[in-house]
């Protein structure tokens, strides 16, 4: 029953974000500015990733203890900051996955193209680099294995943008004029030296000298996250897919039309999918194991990033109201 068996929980009630009978909005931190991606690290800690009151760092990382009386003040908490990395790579972090086992974050840059990782030392890394161009957002993530997934979008403009000339592995896209997602898969715990390079590596989609001239896939991959050895992709305009090991995009279903951009995905513990609409789409979708699509929110304050503990319940990002609210199953 609830949002997928959602477990029942005391806090402070949110105002403004609605939700469907049966649910209820918790407000669990507060004072955080401009949260924008979510995730939960090894001990069951929050790990939020923030743009900062000012904008004058590249990210705020903060990891919040929920296991004590909430709402929590995360003006209190203690806070990593990650400053741009100077001219001419002045880029802000946009996308964010945990690595639950080593506690390592990767980040991706908004707009941008280049992976890092920030380890327990508080060194950041670059583990990807020569992209086309990262959006913010679910672009970046695990799979069950722990390597690295992201979606990258190849075109003659785009490939301006890039920091290194296509090799012969990815040279077909260009050669063929293609125009549309690139999907990486990559194990940065393999002994290879990093940052390992785009260019360099062979995509999971589309598979090489399989697409015609001019063939072009459907609108942009904005969203990917680890469905077991699959992955679930969304792209622009609200279409959610299933990608295999043989590299073929199977329909699941449609979101409610509008313009989907800074989304995010996440897998519910019995199968579902849960998508945040981002900043236009005020509202958090959820997609049964059968297909149906339900709200789970609506009215929220530009809602980001969004993950989903052990216990099932939901927390969103609202960015406009610089704070964390969590979605629970009413007593």
């Amino acid at each position: 029953a609830g949002l997928c068996s959602l477990l029942s929980a005391s806090s402070r009630p949110a105002a403004g974000a609605d939700a469907p009978g049966g649910l209820r909005v918790e407000v669990v931190v507060t004072g955080i500015p401009r949260p924008i991606q979510l995730g939960l690290d090894a001990k069951g800690a929050l790990v939020v990733l923030s743009q900062g009151w000012r904008g004058d760092a590249a990210a705020e990382i903060y990891r919040i203890d929920l296991r004590g009386s909430t709402p929590v003040d995360a003006t209190l908490a203690p806070r990593i900051v990650i400053p741009f990395a100077g001219e001419p790579r002045k880029t802000a972090l946009g996308s964010l996955a945990v690595d639950p086992r080593s506690g390592d974050l990767f980040l991706g840059e908004e707009n941008g193209n280049r992976i890092y990782r920030l380890g327990p030392d508080q060194r950041l890394q670059a583990v990807a680099v020569g992209l086309d161009h990262l959006l913010g957002g679910s672009t970046i993530a695990l799979d069950s294995r722990g390597r690295l997934v992201f979606l990258d979008y190849a075109s003659p403009e785009t490939h301006l943008r890039s920091e290194t000339p296509r090799t012969p592995s990815t040279s077909w896209l260009t050669e063929e004029g293609y125009r549309g997602p690139v999907v990486f898969r990559v194990d940065v715990h393999e002994e290879r030296p990093l940052p390992r390079r785009a260019d360099l590596l062979v995509p999971i989609l589309p598979r090489g000298g399989r697409l015609g001239a001019g063939r072009e896939p459907p609108w942009r991959l904005i969203g990917v996250t680890a469905a077991g050895d699959d992955l679930v992709v969304l792209n622009a305009v609200g279409e959610i897919f299933r990608l295999g090991p043989d590299g073929e995009l199977r329909f699941i279903a449609r979101l409610p039309a509008g313009h989907y951009h800074r989304t995010n995905l996440a897998m519910g513990p019995d199968g579902s999918i849960f998508v945040c609409g981002g900043f236009q789409i005020r509202e958090i979708f959820r997609i049964s194991p059968a297909g149906e699509v339900s709200t789970v929110a609506g009215a929220l304050g530009d809602p980001g990033g969004i993950v989903l503990d052990r216990g099932g319940a939901l927390y969103v990002a609202e960015t406009a109201l610089h704070r964390i609210i969590r979605i629970v199953g009413r007593r």
